[in-house]
């Protein structure tokens, strides 16, 4: 008999597409797969075959709500980080994990990321199996620091191990009290205590690529490096004539999106990002629901990267981890403008594996500071050649079966 796999994807579209791209391996291999994700995802995910529930946090509502603002504002202190998450989601946490518990009936196996340890929850609930999925290195090693912990890196092999339980325990805190009440309550289950419950012997999924990060020597074995889980561009799919024909109507173009934006920060932010390439003499494609076409550049919402990024001269974005393995993958050079959470640690990594600049953050972007970055980005041939260099290494590996691999030998 087949199982019943819930994946708990409560993020933005790069958090849900890899969900759905390991769902659709997992129903290859005959189990069931349902996601829990924002109602918004609902076409996203039953498009693929894949059963639905929904989740009341949307991220774009989460992120463009004033709390949202103050989280996504407050830079790379973590414990800033950590309490604007906590205000960001108090509006909605209750429903949230009252949606968990419904969408996660009758399942037999739970997969769900470390937010507030829920699949570890709902496991136990079940009497079911979890694994927790990791789309950024989050399990402790004495190689590098967690990435919202960047200057533990100073403090040697035990300040770098330190970060990541110290970034759990944080988290774990702000969110303890309402889920500590959701275990008492309907899930019929003690607290969990002071650090929550215990992952010792959850097994691990890590959606990125050993060429990307590679695994630490002092990970367990319970830890699953299995390569990017890719969504691959449906083989309908068309693009609309206008971008079809900006596309064939000069050299390739420099892509530029920045995710969810305030359409005040949007305005503004993309009148720089407008001038910055004119100056260098460069076409866009611009990420983003304004519309200010012309014969150098073209608005473009919704097009998935798989097919678009191979096109471009170069990608500009905020460093989102699924974008960033897209233009990875492309083999195009990339400039990361970070924004907040893990975003400086995946610009990092793309400046360190020679594909592209040091990152520029959104904070710093002017007219004269992205005309510089620029000019750096689409002069320099090795940024070319580092970004093809890993596409080429990513290109052979197919992180959806590996992971899959993993699951068949979870019960």
């Amino acid at each position: 008999m087949s199982r019943l796999v819930v994946i708990v994807a409560p993020g933005s579209r790069g958090d849900v597409q890899p969900c759905v791209a390991l769902g659709r391996g997992l129903i290859a291999g005959g189990d069931r797969v349902r996601v829990l994700a924002a109602e918004r995802f609902r076409a996203l995910v039953t498009g693929y075959g894949l059963g639905f529930a929904p989740l009341s946090a949307d991220p774009g509502e989460v992120l463009g709500s004033a709390a949202g603002r103050e989280w996504t504002e407050g830079g790379r202190n973590p414990a800033t980080f950590l309490r604007g998450l906590r205000g960001a989601l108090a509006p909605v946490l209750e429903r949230l994990l009252a949606d968990v518990e419904s969408g996660g009936d009758g399942a037999d196996l739970v997969l769900a990321p470390t937010l507030g340890f829920l699949g570890a929850h709902l496991g136990a609930s079940l009497g079911v199996r979890d694994v927790e999925l990791h789309y950024q290195p989050s399990v402790p090693t004495r190689a590098f620091a967690h990435p919202l912990l960047p200057w533990a890196g100073r403090l040697g092999p035990c300040g770098r191990w330190l970060s990541f339980d110290v970034v759990d325990l944080l988290a774990w805190q702000l969110l303890r009290p309402d889920v500590d009440r959701w275990r008492r309550g309907s899930l019929g289950l003690p607290s969990s205590g002071w650090c929550g419950p215990s992952r010792k012997e959850t097994p691990v999924l890590c959606g990125f690529s050993d060429a990307v990060v590679p695994r630490p020597k002092d990970w367990p074995a319970r830890v699953h490096v299995t390569g990017y889980w890719f969504l691959e561009t449906p083989a309908a799919w068309r693009p609309e004539p206008r971008l079809r024909d900006f596309l064939a109507s000069g050299p390739p173009p420099v892509y530029v999106g920045f995710g969810s934006m305030r359409p005040s920060e949007a305005e503004r932010t993309f009148a720089a990002v407008r001038t910055a390439l004119r100056r260098v003499g460069l076409r866009g494609l611009l990420g983003t629901d304004a519309s200010f076409d012309h014969d150098d550049l073209l608005t473009v919402q919704d097009v998935p990267h798989a097919w678009l990024f191979p096109r471009t001269a170069a990608v500009v974005h905020h460093g989102g981890a699924g974008t960033t393995a897209a233009a990875l993958r492309a083999g195009v050079p990339a400039l990361v403008c970070p924004v907040f959470s893990d975003q400086p640690y995946w610009g990092d990594r793309v400046a360190r594996l020679g594909a592209g600049p040091r990152p520029l953050p959104l904070r710093e972007l002017t007219e004269d500071s992205l005309t510089t970055r620029l000019l750096e980005l689409s002069g320099n041939l090795l940024f070319r050649r580092g970004a093809q260099y890993v596409a080429a290494r990513l290109r052979e590996e197919n992180g959806v079966t590996r992971a899959c691999a993993v699951l068949r030998d979870v019960r």
